[in-house]
């Protein structure tokens, strides 16, 4: 399932409500028909994995980084391995000096924003959650890559559940869902699974980029 929205419009917001980064103050957030509220945290820490925009890394190894954490298995350099395969970050990584055991500086300040992100799914694909959610999280990629990565998710990660914020739709064009945002609302939301498209720009809305943003999609996918 894809959110699609302007800049303020409740994306990352909403992805924050289901990693229970903070509660809601009305209404249930349902994770398998479960209240989040009523999970132990470290229950939901391990079902699911959430990736922000901005990737954060340490001062360590690059299989330091990837292993960071607690997760409900030992993270094995294997699964590190099978992790930066499908992030596309096996390249690079293998590229520097020493491989697994290259340094990464504080922040990741010696690589760049695109090697930081997928770094960073990397290290929560390597926990094997249930969940995974992308806030924005392949803003820093080229097409190319975005495109691939999200293919090997699809066919490597069968049966783990994808959340993914973006903005630029050429990220959520193929999600099975799209939900588009507008000022804290949804307006209407897009089943594409079946190719069966809601023609939204004829809703009686005054969000302009509700209907840019489905006017676009449907000149894309004809």
């Amino acid at each position: 399932m894809a959110f699609i929205g302007a800049t303020g419009s409740g994306k990352s917001t909403l992805a924050g409500l289901v990693a229970r980064l903070y509660d809601a103050t009305s209404g249930k957030v349902l994770v398998d028909g479960k209240e989040v509220s009523g999970y132990s945290f470290e229950t939901l820490y391990n079902k699911i994995g959430y990736i922000p925009q901005k990737a954060t890394l340490f001062a360590d190894t690059v299989e330091g980084n990837i292993s960071f954490g607690k997760s409900a298995q030992k993270v094995m350099t294997d699964d590190v391995e099978r992790a930066l395969d499908i992030a596309q970050a096996s390249d690079f990584v293998h590229a520097m000096d020493d491989g697994l055991q290259s340094h990464i500086s504080q922040s990741g300040s010696n690589v760049s924003g695109g090697q930081k992100q997928r770094l960073a799914i990397a290290r929560t694909i390597a926990r094997k959650p249930e969940i995974l959610i992308f806030d924005d999280s392949f803003s820093a990629l080229d097409y190319k890559t975005d495109r691939v990565l999200r293919q090997r998710i699809k066919t490597d990660l069968k049966g783990t559940t994808c959340l993914i914020v973006a903005q630029r739709i050429g990220t959520i064009r193929h999600a099975d869902r799209i939900v588009v945002l507008d000022n804290g609302a949804v307006p209407s939301s897009i089943s594409v699974g079946n190719r069966d498209i809601a023609y939204i720009p004829h809703l009686k809305t005054d969000a302009g980029y509700v209907k840019e943003m489905c006017l676009l999609w449907q000149n894309q996918i004809q």
